[in-house]
């Protein structure tokens, strides 16, 4: 061998003659079953492939693969995986000189092969099934960085590697992916099927480039759907969780970009596979660097509420129609489920936002939410999202749960003076906040934890969002859902009563004490205590509990029980507070906006036109073109050519002058 090395480095113009002796002996050995020899000529063209790196040596390597052909094509496994191993070192040299007519479209195809042996000895099935592993490895190696080749990343290659992986690495699902790299597992670990697959996929991920990411993930989503594996989660998670880790973060939107549209591809499939998928939406978002969703920030939540709301109309209607299997019937507990993953991917995508967009991202999503009582299923969704929007200082688990705090310096808040942009904010958008608290009050199959998200809600806005304006109008919020729960017009559950007043009872508590004011402070303090003495179901510890200790019909309250607007409105305006928007009741302002019914696409949120012939008003024709409203999606000012109602119980849209 030796010899042979010296002679082939001092005649390189004679390698071509050597690799094509080496290969028809090879050939003449394995048709004669001489496999002793096999391996000894396999070897040599090892030995000269590994020695010899000259300009000729493009003509040996062709013998050389030629010959590696011939033993993956053996129906013997050690020949294949003899060749294997071969064409994993030949991967691993840096030719000097490119070839220009190689193809390795025959290797892609025969390791896949192997990647999926169904060989009946479990041992040599493993074996074979690495081989394969290992040659798709060499394949990607060899071709990734060689322009010259044929592209790795197309489809017809791509659809034929990444499910090789996949089914190997679902062989070890047992075994939980770690974290960015399996690198701590020990060698008998490595060694498995599940482990060399794991690495080999994240390398081929590691080297896509901004243009290859779909090739390489649409492979991953078609066999998930093709076997069913929505539906488990866990193996789908644990896909997405290494392709997050191994691409390049910058290219993270891409792969959730993906999932998105894989959530549209699958809106008449069964609850549980698009629940699947928006777990794994969930999963991506939690990996994802801050930002990572790209310049796309509203269509990703465009995209989850619509299939939130797709999702309550299957549950209300019971059933859809799918095109394959006709008339599908709707599992309400599965919609249910999906409805959670959906609000809670929301929030997971949400805390990813720097803060300065968050506020426009909750402005969006409450735009898109219905109001309350026009869709029964829907009042707590909006309030949910919200409180990971607004909540900058980790405040939000301080409020989980309702309660009368009687000092609240224990809870360790964190406030920090509201910032202009929040002001602006506020002063444009608070009275839909404050209507979505309101409304969201009056639905008649409020649960528990509806109010506890009004009340985080309220005391997040109290927290994070608050000047004088804002907490006299919270202040006036809080009074009116008193007068909400106290109203004989309203045909609202005792419980739901008697909630109300717990809510509104427990944020005066609060707010109380954030505006330090002793008199407003100690007014609430007796109010809350004569209310604990005569009627304990006014309040939270009576009401927010696993089995709430509610009388059957409640009594008119009066007097000491209830909060004082007139009183609170002396002692704040005495510390300086705003007396004569205090002394005026709350009541929920409507714009034209909202009654909008339908809103199909960002581009018709920004320019809303509103039709005004469909009114019955004699002054239907007389339209002022000088009537301009604020867009916060395009930071500019759009015509709105609309007259507004003349109706005293529904304020017109304010008047935003140039």
């Amino acid at each position: 061998m030796e010899k042979l090395t010296f002679y082939a480095l001092s005649a390189p113009e004679k390698l071509d003659r050597i690799g094509a002796y080496l290969s028809e002996r090879l050939s003449r050995d394995v048709a004669r079953h001489r496999y002793g020899y096999v391996c000894i000529a396999m070897e040599a063209l090892d030995q000269l492939l590994m020695a010899c790196h000259c300009q000729s040596i493009n003509l040996f390597v062709e013998s050389f693969l030629k010959m590696v052909r011939k033993l993956l094509e053996a129906d013997k496994p050690n020949l294949q995986i003899l060749g294997t191993n071969s064409f994993v070192k030949f991967a691993n040299i840096e030719e000097d000189t490119a070839s220009y007519h190689r193809s390795y479209d025959f290797f892609v195809s025969r390791f896949s092969e192997m990647c999926h042996s169904n060989y009946e000895d479990p041992d040599i099935r493993t074996k074979i099934r690495m081989a394969g592993i290992k040659g798709l490895q060499g394949v990607v190696r060899k071709t990734i960085n060689d322009e010259l080749q044929a592209n790795i990343w197309d489809p017809q290659h791509m659809d034929k590697i990444v499910p090789s992986l996949l089914f190997n690495l679902q062989s070890g699902e047992g075994t939980e992916s770690r974290s960015p790299s399996p690198l701590q597992a020990s060698e008998k670990e490595r060694e498995s099927p599940a482990e060399l697959t794991e690495r080999c996929f994240r390398e081929l991920l590691g080297r896509a480039a901004y243009g290859n990411i779909k090739n390489a993930v649409t492979p991953v989503l078609m066999h998930l759907d093709n076997h069913s594996l929505w539906e488990g989660k866990t193996f789908a998670v644990r896909c997405f969780k290494i392709i997050m880790y191994s691409i390049q973060s910058q290219h993270s939107h891409l792969v959730i970009q993906q999932l998105l549209g894989h959530v549209d591809a699958n809106s008449k499939s069964s609850a549980t596979v698009r629940a699947g998928i928006v777990e794994v939406l969930l999963e991506a978002a939690g990996i994802a660097a801050s930002g990572s969703v790209g310049p796309t920030v509203l269509e990703v939540f465009n995209t989850l509420l619509r299939h939130l709301r797709l999702s309550v109309d299957y549950e209300l209607t019971g059933s859809y129609n799918c095109t394959n299997i006709g008339t599908k019937i709707i599992k309400e507990h599965e919609e249910r489920q999906l409805q959670e993953a959906v609000i809670r991917t929301i929030g997971s995508f949400a805390n990813t936002l720097p803060t300065y967009q968050r506020s426009e991202v909750m402005l969006f999503i409450m735009g898109k939410i219905p109001i309350p009582g026009m869709h029964p299923m829907l009042p707590s969704t909006g309030s949910g999202t919200d409180l990971i929007l607004i909540d900058r200082h980790d405040n939000l688990p301080k409020f989980s749960s309702i309660s009368i705090i009687s000092d609240i310096s224990v809870l360790k808040l964190k406030v920090d003076k509201c910032s202009r942009q929040d002001n602006l904010f506020m002063k444009k958008h608070a009275q839909h906040l404050y209507r979505h608290v309101y409304l969201c009050s009056k639905e008649q199959s409020s649960v528990q934890p509806h109010f506890e998200k009004l009340y985080s809600l309220l005391a997040l806005i109290s927290m994070e969002l608050a000047n004088e304006e804002v907490v006299v109008d919270l202040i006036r919020v809080a009074l009116a859902l008193q007068d909400l729960a106290l109203s004989s017009e309203e045909t609202l559950p005792v419980y739901s009563r008697c909630a109300v007043h717990a809510l509104s009872s427990a944020y005066l508590n609060l707010i109380s004490q954030l505006t330090t004011v002793p008199a407003f402070c100690q007014h609430v303090h007796e109010v809350i205590e004569m209310r604990q003495k005569e009627s304990p179901y006014l309040l939270p510890e009576d009401v927010f509990i696993e089995n709430p200790k509610i009388p059957k019909t409640l009594e008119k309250l009066e007097g000491e029980l209830l909060f004082q607007q007139a009183k609170i409105t002396e002692v704040l305006g005495g510390s300086g507070y705003n007396t004569e928007r205090l002394a005026t009741p709350y009541v929920p302002q409507f714009t034209d906006e909202d009654r909008l019914s339908k809103r199909k696409s960002i581009g018709e949120t920004i320019s809303l036109q509103v039709e005004v012939e469909s009114r019955n008003s004699p002054e239907k024709e007389e339209v002022n073109e000088n009537m301009k409203i604020y867009n916060p999606y395009n930071q500019g000012r759009r015509k709105l050519n609309c007259r507004s109602r003349q109706n005293p119980t529904v304020p017109p849209p304010l008047h935003i002058h140039n």
